[in-house]
């Protein structure tokens, strides 16, 4: 099959199209054929090895977080899933590799296509809608009312959370510039900040949870605007040690992880505030749920563009800008 990969970490490299092994599957998994696939800052973050202290990935490397596609044959031990489903999944780490023509998943990570959307737009989803699930529902308590900020509102999780936190009764600020207020608000958020003119701990107080996505200068004045026993759930790090322990990784990285995050851990004690790393995980469960908010009109899919697989390059360097609205999405199939 041909696949983008790469071959060593090299921040700024391009990835190389190349014959690979077709994938064979274990007696729980599923042979999908992939149709779209989404390119997410974590795939660009991979390819620099940003992570490469935590996650011992394997070279030659298949990219790719999101997958949409047919299921052309199942395991043995399979029971929800057969051949000729339209599906959609985020793959398990050390199992992704959605810049490909196929590839191998457990079951456990898939979830049927929403019926109401394509290909394209189901490849769209999963990454983002998992972390915001897991941010706004799974992580943290939060009830009806409660004020949440979620930063860079126009980005692919911004666009999923500002969706899903008004769902729940939230009242949403979020950053963007000022061109993407009415799309924002179209969206449910409730207070913007045009983070190019105003700065946000000026203008919000006493939340009750903030989602950082943004660097550490963004994280540490998210501390100034959330009230005692509130909430800071970072994407972007820093990791703290319930990572590495998750991740088992060993002893001496456990404590670089913990020394990388410890001034972010002493004042959110400091402040009776809670802080968490949140690096989302695969859950075919939890994308059951959301398909149902997708088929009930209440989550839609925001696409910025849509690229042929053979500029798969192009997508990655566009995520990389900054400049995308939504999602970037490839057509594989």
């Amino acid at each position: 099959m041909k696949a983008f990969i790469i071959k060593n970490y090299k921040k700024g490299g391009e990835l190389q199209l190349s014959e690979m092994p077709d994938p064979v599957i274990k007696d729980n998994q599923v042979l999908v054929e992939i149709h779209a696939a989404s390119v997410n800052l974590l795939d660009s973050k991979i390819k620099d090895g940003e992570f490469k202290m935590f996650l011992k990935y394997k070279t030659p490397l298949i990219l790719g977080h999101d997958v949409a596609g047919i299921v052309t044959k199942v395991g043995s031990k399979v029971t929800k899933f057969k051949k000729g489903d339209a599906i959609y999944a985020r793959p398990a780490d050390y199992r992704f590799g959605t810049f490909a023509e196929q590839i191998a998943m457990n079951e456990e990570d898939v979830a049927l296509k929403p019926k109401n959307l394509t290909m394209e737009e189901a490849a769209s989803i999963p990454l983002v809608g998992l972390t915001a699930w897991q941010a706004l529902v799974e992580n943290v308590n939060l009830k009806k009312g409660d004020k949440v900020f979620i930063q860079a509102g126009s980005g692919g999780v911004g666009t999923f959370a500002i969706q899903l936190a008004k769902h729940l009764g939230l009242t949403v600020a979020t950053t963007a510039s000022e061109k993407s207020f009415d799309f924002l608000k179209s969206l449910g958020s409730d207070v913007l900040i045009d983070y190019k003119k105003q700065q946000f701990e000026d203008m919000l107080h006493d939340y009750d949870f903030v989602l950082n996505s943004q660097d550490a200068k963004t994280l540490n004045k998210s501390f100034e605007i959330v009230k005692s026993g509130g909430k800071i759930t970072s994407i972007s790090g820093p990791p703290t040690p319930e990572f590495a322990d998750e991740l088992q990784l060993p002893w001496f990285v456990k404590i670089i992880v913990g020394l990388l995050s410890s001034k972010v851990r002493k004042k959110a004690k400091a402040q009776n505030i809670s802080y968490d790393f949140l690096f989302m995980k695969a859950s075919g469960q939890q994308l059951w749920e959301i398909t149902k908010l997708i088929e009930a009109g209440i989550i839609k899919p925001v696409i910025d563009k849509v690229f042929p697989f053979s500029r798969t390059n192009d997508a990655m360097k566009y995520v990389e800008s900054g400049r995308a609205k939504g999602k970037v999405v490839l057509k594989i199939n």
